[in-house]
């Protein structure tokens, strides 16, 4: 058969891996805290003006997730106004300003190098500016590739974006790595700087580097997603059938394309605009994907992985960082490959169980310093787990669980519900896990990894009880699906 009668599987590869930098960029932007955050807390604690306490810093780690919520709140509004494409461009621009932004926040205003309250907030604005463009780029990414990918790949093609966010993540950690070089992070205890000189210039300068280090994938991402179509279902939205039947064909063939467009005109034409017009299970269910994602306490390991792996007594934290970042990556290739073939609720499942053990298994080791590598065993299942199934198969489901013409609306609120919950996660991990009692001085660690234990099989439940599967049905299919069980 020629490409014309099957498709062309490259332009389809092609437009996919333009759509999942902005996944590589959403892993970056939230990770690059892990290894600037130090640097940056010694920074603004030599401010004279304002005293830079421990509140101060757990919200300037997590204050780039109040943009992360209000991108992906806007997100539904944008896609639907602007198109996909329009709203990933927007995004892009909105990378590349947080990051030169977040390196030299005194540019045109304050005098450089002298850390100042209204410093603080102008960095803050620049994270939020940043987080905005996760925000639209969790949202907007993965209903990208859904809406241009066949239904027979498209939750693999969607996993993608899940490992580009691993991957980002990885290659932030190593960055980081790299630009910290042979100077140290330095040792703070009780808001004191323990060794000022050693760390002199990972203080003044290293964390700058770390943050403006993310301009490039972002102008990168910028620019190649000007190259790529809007998504075929949008164009049928906004009356393009033409394009929208060009596009098709070019990916499926003349023949299939052809029946794909009429699919599409016939659910698209329904007129069903309301968010409830499915009922309420369908929202309710996107909703919780999204809160047991970030409920389940992963990104508390993600954004404090070398403070964890230095309380733990590792020699060197970054390291340690790495290697998690590649067993990620890994587990990542296992949804990957097995999405399609063993379908979305039993890696959903499966996980959820691996990673009940393995937050058990810190909650009763950590702190014992005998017990120091069932610890990290441990951490590493927790993650490795989610990686294989609830860090890409929650935006799989996402991404393809609502119908047409709910779709960008819906995942906007179910992504926007996700960042809630992972600001939740993240501003409440520190104060449980540093929890003392006089008669137990762990106390913090095992309650906060027993808690998320505990999420973790609630997780299991909600999936085994509720959760449809959706291997194999296409984006059409949705409507008939949600009618039949309202």
């Amino acid at each position: 058969m020629s490409k014309n009668q099957t498709g062309s599987k490259a332009y389809l590869i092609s437009i996919v891996m333009v759509a999942v930098l902005g996944g590589l960029l959403f892993g970056y932007d939230t990770a690059v805290i892990s290894g600037a955050e130090k640097g940056l807390q010694a920074f603004f604690l030599g401010a004279s003006d304002f005293a830079y306490t421990d509140a101060w810093h757990g919200f300037t780690c997590a204050s780039a997730l109040i943009g992360c919520i209000i991108g992906s709140g806007i997100s539904g509004f944008l896609a639907s106004r602007w198109g996909r494409k329009r709203s990933l461009i927007f995004a892009g621009l909105m990378f590349f300003v947080s990051a030169l932004g977040s390196m030299t926040p005194e540019f045109l205003f304050f005098e450089h190098g002298v850390p100042t309250l209204n410093l603080l907030v102008a960095f803050n604005i620049y994270r939020v500016i940043g987080g905005v463009g996760v925000g639209l780029a969790s949202a907007i990414c993965p209903m990208y590739i859904a809406e241009v990918a066949p239904s027979d790949i498209r939750g693999t093609l969607v996993s993608w974006n899940q490992f580009a966010i691993i991957f980002g993540q990885l290659v932030v950690y190593f960055v980081n790595f790299v630009i910290l070089g042979n100077n140290v992070n330095p040792v703070i205890e009780a808001m004191r700087i323990l060794n000022a000189d050693e760390a002199a210039w990972t203080i003044s300068t290293g964390w700058r580097y770390m943050f403006g280090s993310e301009a490039v994938p972002a102008g990168l991402f910028a620019l190649l997603i000007c190259f790529v179509p809007e998504t075929p279902r949008y164009l049928v939205m906004i009356n393009r059938d033409d394009k929208a039947l060009a596009i098709l064909q070019k990916i499926n063939g003349k023949a299939e394309g052809h029946d794909i467009l009429e699919d599409i005109k016939n659910t698209i034409t329904e007129k069903t605009e309301h968010i409830f017009t499915y009922g309420w299970l369908v929202i309710f269910i996107g909703i919780m994907l999204s809160v047991f994602q970030q409920a389940v306490g992963i990104n508390a390991v993600l954004y404090y992985a070398p403070r964890i792996f230095s309380d733990m007594g590792m020699t060197n934290p970054m390291v340690n960082t790495i290697v998690m970042g590649v067993v990620n990556i890994l587990f990542t290739l296992v949804a990957v490959f097995t999405v399609e073939k063993w379908g979305r609720k039993p890696l959903l499942i499966t996980g959820s169980a691996g990673m009940a053990l393995g937050a058990f298994g810190v909650a009763l080791t950590f702190g014992d310093a005998n017990m120091s590598i069932v610890t990290m065993l441990s951490i590493m299942i927790y993650s490795a787990s989610f990686m294989m199934s609830w860090g890409p198969i929650c935006w799989v489901l996402i991404a393809e669980i609502f119908p047409n013409t709910i779709r960008g609306a819906a995942v906007a609120i179910a992504v926007a519900f996700q960042w809630v919950f992972n600001w939740i996660v993240s501003a409440t991990f520190v104060p449980m896990f540093n929890m003392r009692l006089d008669s137990d001085p762990n106390f913090g660690h095992w309650f906060t990894y027993g808690l998320y234990g505990i999420i973790c099989v609630a997780a299991a439940f909600f999936v085994w009880r509720l959760v449809p599967e959706t291997k194999g049905k296409t984006l059409e299919d949705m409507s008939e699906l949600w009618k039949e069980k309202r």
